[in-house]
C-alpha cells in the first residue's frame, strides 16, 4: 500500500467521523436535501446524496431531525429541520468538538 492510500484511507475514516456534526450544524433552518448537498460544497464539504439521504432518514429516526414535504413549487421537495432534541444533541457534539480540537491542536502542535 502506498502513502497515498494509507492517507486517503485515514482522511476517508476523519470524514466519517465527522459528517454528522456537519449535517446537523447545517439544519437549523429547513433544507431539503439538495440545498443541503449544496451548503456543505460551498464549505468545503462534499457529500454524494446516497451518502446524505440514508444519513438523514437514519437521524430523522432517531428522533433528531422531522422531515415536511413542500409540494407547492414545480418540483415536490422533502425539507428537513433540527427538533428540538437535536438541538440539544449538536449543542453536546459542538462542545465535545470544540474540547476535541482543542486537545489535538495541543497534541499535533508538540509534533514537528
Amino acid at each position: 500500500m502506498d502513502k497515498r492510500e494509507i492517507i486517503n484511507g485515514f482522511l476517508g475514516e476523519l470524514r466519517r467521523g465527522t459528517i454528522i456534526l456537519c449535517v446537523l450544524a447545517n439544519l437549523s433552518e429547513p433544507t431539503y436535501g439538495y440545498g443541503l448537498i449544496e451548503k456543505l460544497a460551498n464549505t468545503g464539504i462534499s457529500i454524494e446524496a446516497n451518502t446524505l439521504y440514508p444519513l438523514l432518514r437514519r437521524l430523522e429516526g432517531q428522533g433528531l431531525l422531522e422531515s415536511s414535504w413542500d409540494t407547492g413549487g414545480a418540483k415536490p421537495r422533502k425539507y428537513y429541520n433540527l427538533t428540538s432534541f437535536g438541538k440539544e444533541v449538536l449543542s453536546e457534539l459542538k462542545n465535545h468538538w470544540h474540547s476535541t480540537v482543542q486537545n489535538m491542536n495541543q497534541i499535533l502542535e508538540g509534533i514537528s
